[in-house]
């Protein structure tokens, strides 16, 4: 259970680490897992052509065009998987962010996020929220480190306190990142921090939370499994891609 200070951290800060919150053993299963259905290339995987990031492969076809980004629906692949991402462990801390009724989505994250040497792309500065459809932007995800995170790797670059301020359009690009050509926002970028995870560690943190990644400049892929969560009385907009597919209740 979180203590009133893990709470209030969560609120102020927009997100929170539960260390040690996965046995190394179960991190290494995972990992084994998630080797062999990249090796068997088990569909459905997002690569890092889809992305259209800045320094991506410019197509699957292109070099590095089939270097894996995300092994998707993982609620779905594996009972292991599944167990993890309804389980105690993250369940009981997200009944007390979310409140009862809370419920985990098929459709965002719920994935294996896997950053590879080489043509691993940086991710610029974004809240989850800008393309999710739900009547409020106060999800939280889940994310668990299944090997070290450090800079080094591209672990993720977080602004504490910023799931609570305002922007306008003109802060943003195109793509909904926020610029970090803009004079205005330069107050903003300079409070970001890198929250580096041990294996096994579990960051929690808000929808509206700026958070962005480097990166990976070592020899070994860096592999973390990602989920999301609601609260009962914050539903997905009718006909949205968000209301695709049914939620699991914690």
């Amino acid at each position: 259970m979180l203590s009133t200070a893990q709470l209030q951290e969560f609120q102020t800060q927009g997100f929170l680490v539960l260390r040690q919150a996965a046995p190394p053993a179960f991190c290494e299963q995972v990992i084994a897992y998630a080797e062999q259905q990249l090796a068997d290339h088990v569909l459905p995987i997002e690569y890092e052509a889809d992305t259209r990031y800045p320094g991506a492969p410019a197509s699957r076809e292109a070099e590095g065009g089939h270097t894996a980004r995300r092994l998707l629906q993982a609620y779905a692949r594996e009972p292991l998987l599944a167990q993890w991402a309804t389980g105690e462990t993250l369940s009981a801390p997200l009944l007390q962010l979310l409140g009862e009724g809370a419920l985990m989505s098929q459709v965002h994250h719920n994935c294996i996020m896997t950053k590879q040497p080489q043509y691993s792309t940086a991710t610029g500065w974004h809240r989850d929220s800008r393309y999710w459809n739900f009547e409020r932007a106060a999800l939280v995800s889940s994310w668990l480190a299944l090997r070290d995170e450090t800079i080094e790797n591209g672990c993720l670059l977080v602004i504490p306190g910023s799931h609570l301020i305002s922007v306008d359009a003109e802060q943003l690009d195109p793509a909904q990142f926020l610029r970090t050509d803009l004079a205005r926002n330069q107050s903003v970028l300079a409070q970001a921090v890198p929250v580096a995870l041990g294996q096994g560690d579990a960051l929690l943190f808000h929808s509206n939370l700026f958070h962005a990644a480097g990166k990976n400049q070592t020899a070994a892929t860096k592999f973390s499994m990602v989920f999301t969560y609601r609260a009962a009385d914050n539903v997905p907009l009718a006909g949205s891609r968000s209301a695709s597919l049914p939620e699991q209740t914690l």
